[in-house]
């Protein structure tokens, strides 16, 4: 009766031991695998979260601005009475 005990003390550890080893194993490939597809993105050159926030703000400043002078350039053209604007343009070349 006390060998069985002890034969099922071995095999307990060894797969306590295998199982530690397996975790062991997986937490290093997660580690390479991780560091592999980092160096990936490094190397193709890709925006970082950072720099596609402010060329997003960059952008809408731009727009809000353009509009602006749409506005502006509009005003100017009705206050001298012309259209300048490509569309309204009947000119024939």
């Amino acid at each position: 009766m006390q060998s069985s005990n002890r034969l099922f003390d071995d095999v307990a550890r060894i797969f306590t031991d295998a199982t530690g080893a397996a975790q062991g194993v997986r937490r290093e490939a997660e580690t390479l695998f991780k560091a592999q597809i980092e160096r990936l993105i490094r190397d193709m050159d890709i925006a970082s979260r950072e720099e596609v926030d402010v060329l997003r703000d960059l952008v809408t400043a731009l727009r809000s601005r353009n509009d602006a002078l749409e506005a502006r350039v509009a005003a100017l053209e009705s206050r001298l009475g012309t259209d300048a604007s490509p569309a309204g343009n009947t000119e024939s070349v």
